[in-house]
């Protein structure tokens, strides 16, 4: 754990960096602080599960071996709340000094079900869980970039803005779009630029931490091959993505080579533009 082993890898693209990465626990955010961490940069792993710390551990014992100049430390921290958002930034700016780099990639559907079998609880904790901890991030990290007059924030979106069975999902990353474009707008003359790129379906390890309860019952386990299918189908590369191929286009965006890039949404889900 910890040493990035993907394909894709440029050494000294983030020297002298400091990135924030949320939910980077496991799936795409562990992806994205393994590769730039061994790219040279500084990465700051953030996630409520306490499994982040055996994740940085893996990164700085892996940059410590490649002579890669990387370095990696964690906070554990309930994003959910802007006290959460404020601890995390504030531990990276006590370490480091500054915060050149935020990756915003906590989020996920925690039911897959039609809209009216979505009471208002779980509609409510679907848009706590996707829209809120980008938002209060964003907002923490903000004084410190401003204050430095410079800084990317990259949002992890979603395609499935247009999908099925998960419309409370689809309305919080529809806020991540929109919170996207219009604060790029807002701050681009102060140095800052916000990104997003809109995942579709991805292959992953099975999670460590779980979302929400599995399905059980047959119906259950209907909505949810529904939304594999209409993922695949909606794809012109007929398959789901893996790992590597969502983190390369998130570090390419967070490097000074997407310096002309500022609020854009790219979608990476082999064609589905969601």
């Amino acid at each position: 754990m910890g040493a990035y082993s993907g394909q894709f890898i440029t050494p000294g693209r983030f020297a002298g960096k400091v990135a924030v990465v949320t939910g980077a626990a496991q799936g795409i955010g562990q992806k994205v602080a393994e590769r730039i961490g061994a790219e040279g940069g500084s990465v700051v792993l953030v996630d409520r599960a306490d499994i982040v710390q055996d994740v940085a551990k893996g990164i700085q014992e892996a940059a410590q071996e490649s002579g890669c100049g990387g370095s990696a430390s964690s906070v554990t921290a309930d994003l959910e709340s802007f006290a959460g958002a404020e601890q995390a930034v504030n531990a990276a700016l006590a370490l480091h000094g500054r915060v050149d780099v935020l990756v915003n990639n906590v989020g996920g559907t925690i039911w897959a079900r039609p809209f009216e079998e979505y009471d208002e609880e779980k509609i409510e904790r679907e848009i706590r869980r996707s829209l809120f901890p980008t938002l209060w991030s964003c907002r923490a990290v903000l004084p410190a970039m401003l204050a430095q007059e410079s800084g990317t924030i990259v949002n992890v979106s979603s395609v499935a803005t247009r999908g099925m069975h998960r419309v409370p999902y689809a309305a919080a990353k529809g806020g991540v779009n929109a919170l996207t474009q219009s604060l790029a707008m807002e701050v681009a003359g102060r140095g800052i630029r916000v990104v997003a790129t809109a995942p579709g379906g991805t292959e992953a390890p099975p999670r460590k931490v779980k979302r929400g309860p599995e399905a059980e019952s047959a119906t259950e386990k209907a909505w949810h091959q529904a939304i594999v299918n209409q993922t695949v189908e909606s794809s012109f590369l007929k398959r789901y993505g893996t790992l590597d191929e969502q983190a390369a286009p998130i570090v390419f965006l967070a490097s000074d080579e997407a310096s002309y890039v500022t609020g854009s949404i790219l979608p990476v889900a082999g064609g589905d533009l969601g």
